[in-house]
Formats: C-alpha cells, sequence, structure tokens
C-alpha cells in the first residue's frame, strides 16, 4: 500500500531532533461552509531534513525522496477532487524551507467528517481515531470533537524514548476562524485571537499521541 504524502512527511520527522510543526487552520463562514489548510511545517530543521534527504535510509527506515513525496501530495490532491462537497483543492510544497501545505473548500462540515473518515478507511486506519467537526448556523455554534484513543496509547508506549522525545520539541496547532465574535469556548488550553473572531490552541504533539492533551472544544459565536 502507497502511503500519503503527509505519513511521507512524518516519516523525516523521526530522523530530526529539532521542532516541527503540524497546523490545522479552519475558516467557517456563517452558512457552514468553508475552508481548511493542513500544514507541516518543518522550516525549523530545514538544514538536517535536507541533509537526510540525500541518503537512501537511516536507522533502518528508507527515506523519501522528492519525488515520492511530490507525487504522494498529487495523489491527496485527486482523492480530495473526488469527495462529496469539496472543491477549490490546492497544493504546495516547498522543498527549501520544507513546508507542505494542502487547502480545500466545504459546503458544510459533514463534509470534513466524510472525506477524513473514508480517507482513513482506504488507508486501512481505524476511523474512530478522527476528530469530527459540526456547526449549527440556527445556533451559531461550532463544535471539535476528539476522544483520546488507547489504539493511538499504545502504539505510542511502542515509540523508543528518542523518538517519543522528538514528538515533546514538536507542536499542534489548531485555529478555527469565524465571521461572527466568538462569545466562549470550553476548552481553557485554548486562545482568543484580538479580533475574537478566531479560537487557537497549541499544544505539544507528545500531549497528543500520548492521551494527555484535549482538542475538543465548544465554541459559541455571537448571533
Amino acid at each position: 500500500m502507497r502511503i500519503p504524502f503527509m505519513v511521507c512527511l512524518l516519516l523525516l520527522a523521526i530522523f530530526c531532533t529539532s521542532c516541527f510543526e503540524v497546523i490545522e487552520d479552519v475558516s467557517v463562514k456563517k452558512d457552514g461552509s468553508g475552508n481548511m489548510k493542513l500544514t507541516l511545517n518543518f522550516s525549523q530543521s530545514k538544514t538536517k531534513i535536507a541533509a537526510i534527504m540525500m541518503m537512501d535510509s537511516i536507522r533502518g527506515h528508507k527515506v523519501p525522496g522528492r519525488n515520492e513525496i511530490e507525487e504522494r501530495m498529487q495523489e491527496a490532491v485527486d482523492k480530495l477532487k473526488m469527495m462529496k462537497g469539496i472543491s477549490n483543492v490546492t497544493q504546495q510544497t516547498d522543498f527549501n524551507n520544507f513546508v507542505a501545505t494542502i487547502s480545500f473548500a466545504f459546503r458544510n462540515t459533514a463534509d470534513i467528517n466524510n472525506l477524513t473518515k473514508k480517507l482513513l478507511e482506504e488507508y486501512e486506519v481505524n476511523s474512530n481515531l478522527a476528530a469530527s467537526y459540526t456547526y449549527s448556523q440556527e445556533k451559531a455554534t461550532f463544535s471539535r470533537i476528539y476522544k483520546n484513543s488507547s489504539e493511538v496509547k499504545e502504539q505510542f508506549s511502542k515509540l523508543k524514548e528518542r523518538d517519543k522525545e522528538i514528538l515533546r520539541s514538536a507542536s499542534y496547532i489548531s485555529i478555527f476562524r469565524f465571521d461572527n465574535t466568538v462569545a466562549s469556548f470550553s476548552n481553557p488550553a485554548a486562545k482568543l485571537s484580538k479580533n475574537q473572531q478566531a479560537v487557537m490552541q497549541r499544544i505539544p504533539l507528545y500531549d497528543l499521541a500520548s492521551g494527555k492533551a484535549d482538542i475538543s472544544n465548544q465554541i459559541q459565536l455571537s448571533k
């Protein structure tokens, strides 16, 4: 089975002892449609990543090359274009700074849940592990629901300690943007932007993988 482009890039992180970021950026309009952008940012480790990509393998792992990453990128774009309710799919890979981004528009949050479920099933990953999103235009509420999984914790426990330490310096960042101002949100670890139209949360990937972090959030918007 061919692994998706995001996994190819994450494999590079296994060999890198510096910081990297996984960024989820979602913009939701008043009618529930919106845009999602997913980014893997290795720019803080670009010197090490560039050196590693010149090698065939390291520590028993095959190092994905530029062509392989570009192929997986295009595969991901092609799959997203076939998903119901998904449009305007774009991708960009910056091999100078090692930043990969894929973005798309959605008609409603149910379309995000549907594409996530289908993609995870295709790659034989338990679809129950994914976050889900809901939006109510009538109530002006947005929710991201995420449950820590015993399966994820089990896989995390099998990692070598040196690989676990890499996740301590890596960050997961979620940003939710809205047309309305935010009246309240439930997750105490999240922060409100100065214009009060975005909610952001930044946590170590270690905490997310180990099940220590809660990234669920119930956001009430002004009407």
